[in-house]
């Protein structure tokens, strides 16, 4: 049973009072929930809610609560993702991975091998937030990924601190991942990058490389665009993890 997001004045004398339409109809109509079921929810405090249901109805669903607990479901610190739209199959499921990894936002960008047209990318910004939404519930994270608007590479990697910054780019350097976070800070927001299908084109990486951005490489193996991003997010956090062990030792 996936959780669903509330807010906390939805919470009334222990009952939750769930009237949000989009909500509803996941319960009503596709979950079709019955009175005595216990559903899960949390809110924007990221405390999780077992709740029994009491009544329900096209217009509003009431549940008493069970038990309460703050979440844990989440890093221990901001990660986002900047990647180059994918096709629409592969950028589903890059939107569903990253939310289930826990990744904090995700920018959307246009490169110069992407094989989305522009004006197309642009449709999907509202999609990708439902898919992102969806990871959200199935997955009982603790808050929702956001999905932000297609925007510039360049104006996305100035959002961040140069070295809390990684750039997945297999075709020009072999920095490992253990070696590319030494100089991050946890406490602040971190950036990884990748490319498209086609991967980063000559110009782009020239325009890494004189910027001094961070280059780090998966090893040998090749992988498809979506299944890059999760190995790339992957190795990130487990390095952090790794480092932050280390530094208790």
């Amino acid at each position: 049973m996936p959780h669903f997001l509330i807010k906390s004045s939805d919470i009334e004398n222990n009952i939750i009072h769930v009237k949000d339409g989009e909500t509803l109809r996941h319960l009503v109509s596709a979950l079709r929930i019955k009175t005595r079921e216990v559903v899960k929810f949390i809110d924007e405090n990221k405390i999780n809610y077992e709740a029994e249901i009491i009544n329900v109805s096209k217009k509003e669903v009431l549940a008493k609560i069970i038990n309460s607990e703050p979440s844990t479901r989440e890093l221990p610190y901001n990660i986002y993702l900047a990647q180059s739209i994918l096709k629409t199959d592969g950028e589903n499921l890059l939107i569903s991975n990253a939310s289930q990894l826990g990744i904090k936002g995700v920018y959307p960008f246009i490169s110069e091998h992407c094989a989305v047209k522009n004006y197309v990318a642009k449709l999907k910004a509202e999609k990708l937030q439902k898919i992102a939404d969806e990871a959200f519930k199935q997955c009982e994270r603790a808050d929702l990924m956001q999905v932000y608007e297609i925007m510039p590479l360049s104006k996305i990697l100035e959002k961040f601190k140069k070295e809390n910054i990684i750039i997945f780019a297999e075709k020009y350097e072999n920095t490992d991942i253990l070696d590319a976070i030494k100089d991050i800070n946890k406490n602040d927001d971190i950036l990884v990058v990748t490319g498209p299908e086609g991967g980063f084109s000559e110009k782009e990486f020239e325009y890494f490389k004189t910027k001094g951005f961070k280059m780090a490489t998966l090893g040998n193996l090749i992988f498809k665009a979506p299944n890059a991003v999760t190995a790339g997010v992957s190795n990130v956090i487990f390095a952090l993890n790794l480092k932050a062990e280390d530094k208790l030792r």
